[in-house]
């Protein structure tokens, strides 16, 4: 019995929601229970079952238009331990009614109530292929309306909940995603990512068993150790013997990421019943958000996708869903300039002089952007003091930026510079001035990390005091690009201006605040670029790239270390973010001598910026670097919006490494080959080229190293996918690269 639907008073709405759905057809609904979006090569479908619960009926490979999906109905129990409402899988379950599995939903209620069980009230389309629901409390006056927008072209699913509060009294709520995914029984293989500080994007992968993995981060924003990105893939083995690896590009993958730049958490649960359930959003470790009469909370989106070409088939999606829907330049993000940083030559001792010496020396290997780093500010000589106060350092430069932004735009390049605008250290004026602007709890210490505490962003003087400060900046200088750094995590994280019951709003508010800095900027200066720097990667996610243009991956630039670091980096991100800098050697971090040819190679696989002291060069070095920039730019668009194949890949401690990237006409290819070491003398493996036009000839073109004997120059997309070729490659540390590009 539906104690809690109209469906009389539902009518019109399904009528007109129906006839949306004839001339949109990438919605679609049986009436009035079952709802389908289709995009892409994907389907997903959802429907009210028979207690008036939204529970999911499938999410897989793409069903014929004229097929009908079965109608929702709930599990029975299993036993008296498992309850019909845990066994069901509820697009968003409310912790309630006798669920036992991860809810969605966890809600105190002013008199102590803490039971929530949430039906179906109705549906309205939102447009060709977006589609709101609005759920209800079975009793109390608790709403959450689920939110659904399916791109077209790669079937990627965006997914939030707004949960608003029409109590006469505030509710707390305890955890809150932004949705939940369900997949059936079947034995199934779980990707993630995770690391640490000069150590990122580890591709992690093990097979899913009872219980939960958790994949979290509870540090106030996105974190090194874990990255909100998962991918799932069905596992058709019999036995399982040694570690299981998911096929690169073959083969069913269910992925998706949440865009929050907070703390967050996934969480894959294998059910009693062998279902496989995620649940992304807030993080709930020490989250409560008061909701009073009349507000409502935002989740964060989760995106979800669906691949049946592996590993490979879904990052590729996913790259190309960020170019069209997520950068702020969307649909048509340039590829980045080529920039030098001036960290590594000079590190807090800029000056004038300095970096114009600099600059000279960047333009003439056809650098198109000069970056100032850390230390042209406040009293800043070294990490100890000026964070906070961003005035021009008269000393270092006594006629402020104008006189070396002029110099860097003489020289044919734009001018950049590092902010750390989240931060202030206790040697500080704003700090001396402001001690309360930080996050802490009153009477405990405040912790340090770098010399530097937080800004608690989430007061509204902050969040002013930031802007302001930045809206100044790019008003008074002709500045193209902020490299915006991020140094450390949070700790104390009190808010102690607020009501106790308020304080943690902080977890939502800071990030919120962040957001709304980054979008007024690009609004008063529209042509402002903007990186993601958190020490690394500690800030990259689906979230900041809304407002960011490109990140940096990881403080560690070791040309080696980098091939494994970007390897896992693109499973999840498209390399048009993925600032790769070429830096000194013998390398700073782990000693290793590398040539400029490896480290330049080894970078131009993402967008190539160059880091290294160029007061150190010699003229050999800055001939070979002129060379491989102008390479570069003539195939860096290939390289950022082609599609991405893998073709040996360096983790597990591989000898060999070796990517491919096909234009999105399949009109160019561009590979790059790496040894680790070659032993007992085997050759280079074979590479069969993949993602080209099987009837069209291409061309082979050498940037660096060449082939064995034999190799033609000209060939058939059949050929080179098929019968292939071998580098004539050897060596430690050697590497190559080569382009193929289509004939008329």
């Amino acid at each position: 019995m539906r104690t809690h639907l109209k469906w009389p008073a539902l009518l019109p709405v399904f009528t007109s929601f129906l006839f949306t759905c004839l001339s949109a057809p990438t919605i679609m609904a049986q009436a009035p229970e079952v709802f389908r979006l289709d995009g892409g090569r994907s389907t997903y479908a959802f429907g009210v079952n028979e207690r008036g619960e939204l529970q999911t009926l499938y999410w897989g490979a793409s069903l014929g238009p004229r097929d009908k999906i079965p109608l929702a109905h709930s599990l029975p129990e299993w036993a008296s331990f498992d309850s019909s409402y845990t066994n069901t899988p509820q697009e968003y379950s409310g912790w309630g009614g006798g669920l036992f599995t991860e809810p969605a939903l966890k809600v105190a209620f002013a008199d102590g109530n803490r039971d929530l069980v949430l039906h179906f009230v109705d549906a309205n389309p939102n447009g060709p292929q977006s589609l709101e629901i609005l759920l209800k409390d079975i009793s109390r006056e608790v709403y959450v309306r689920l939110r659904y927008s399916m791109d077209s072209e790669t079937g990627i699913l965006a997914r939030s909940a707004s949960i608003e509060n029409r109590e006469k009294q505030p509710i707390l709520l305890e955890q809150v995603a932004a949705a939940q995914w369900t997949l059936p029984p079947a034995r199934y293989l779980l990707s993630y990512l995770t690391g640490r500080w000069a150590g990122e994007w580890t591709l992690d992968q093990e097979p899913i068993h009872a219980g939960a993995r958790v994949i979290e981060s509870r540090r106030g924003s996105t974190g090194h150790q874990a990255n909100p990105w998962f991918a799932i893939s069905r596992d058709s083995s019999q036995e399982v013997v040694g570690p299981i690896t998911a096929d690169e590009e073959y083969g069913e993958v269910w992925f998706g990421a949440l865009a929050w730049s907070g703390s967050w958490r996934i969480t894959v649960e294998q059910t009693q019943l062998d279902s496989v359930r995620l649940t992304g959003g807030f993080n709930p470790f020490d989250f409560g958000y008061k909701l009073n009469p009349g507000e409502r909370l935002e989740t964060p989106l989760f995106y979800g996708g669906y691949s049946d070409h592996g590993l490979g088939g879904a990052s590729r999606l996913l790259h190309h869903f960020e170019l069209a829907q997520v950068l702020p330049h969307a649909p048509a993000p340039r590829p980045r300039p080529v920039i030098y940083n001036s960290w590594e030559a000079t590190e807090f001792k800029v000056d004038e002089a300095g970096q114009m010496a600099l600059a000279e020396k960047a333009a003439s290997i056809g650098v198109d952007r000069f970056v100032m780093d850390d230390g042209w500010f406040g009293q800043r000589k070294d990490d100890h003091a000026g964070l906070g106060d961003w005035y021009v350092n008269p000393a270092k430069f006594p006629h402020g930026l104008k006189p070396l932004i002029d110099k860097v735009h003489a020289l044919g390049m734009d001018f950049g510079l590092w902010v750390e605008p989240e931060m202030v250290n206790p040697d500080s004026d704003l700090y001396r001035k402001h001690p309360d602007w930080v996050l802490h709890f009153p009477g405990r210490p405040r912790s340090e990390q770098r010399n530097q505490i937080v800004l608690n962003l989430a007061r509204n003087d902050v969040r002013d005091y930031v802007e302001a400060f930045l809206d100044k900046l790019l008003t008074e200088n002709d500045i193209a690009f902020l490299k915006w750094d991020y140094n450390r995590n949070w700790s104390e994280p009190g808010w102690d201006q607020v009501p106790a019951d308020e304080q943690r709003r902080v977890y939502v508010e800071f990030v919120r605040h962040l957001y709304a800095i980054l979008a007024d900027l690009r609004r008063k200066h529209p042509t402002i670029e903007i990186e993601s720097c958190s020490g690394g990667g500690g800030r990259v996610d689906l979230g900041i790239l809304r407002f960011t243009d490109e990140v940096w991956p990881s403080d560690n630039t070791d040309p080696f270390d980098r091939l494994t670091i970007q390897d896992g980096f693109t499973y999840a991100y498209t390399p048009q973010i993925m600032m790769a800098w070429v830096t000194d050697s013998p390398h700073w971090l782990d000693g290793r001598t590398t040539s400029l040819t490896y480290r330049m190679l080894s970078s131009m696989q993402g967008s190539l910026g160059i880091g290294a002291n160029l007061n150190r060069w010699t003229a050999a070095d800055f001939a070979a670097a002129k060379r491989l920039v102008a390479v570069y730019h003539a195939v860096q668009a290939t390289i950022v919006h082609g599609n991405l194949y893998r073709l040996i890949s360096p983790r597990n401690n591989s000898p060999f490494s070796s990517t491919e990237t096909v234009s999105p006409e399949e009109n160019q290819a561009v590979v790059f080959a790496f040894t680790h070491s070659t032993q007992e003398g085997r050759r280079f493996p074979l590479l069969q080229l993949q993602g080209l036009n099987p009837d069209a000839q291409y061309k082979l073109g050498w940037i660096e190293g060449k082939a064995e004997a034999g190799t033609p120059e000209v060939a058939s997309g059949r050929w080179w996918m098929n019968h292939g070729l071998r580098l004539d490659l050897r060596g430690d540390f050697q590497a190559a690269a080569f382009r193929l590009d289509r004939q008329p």
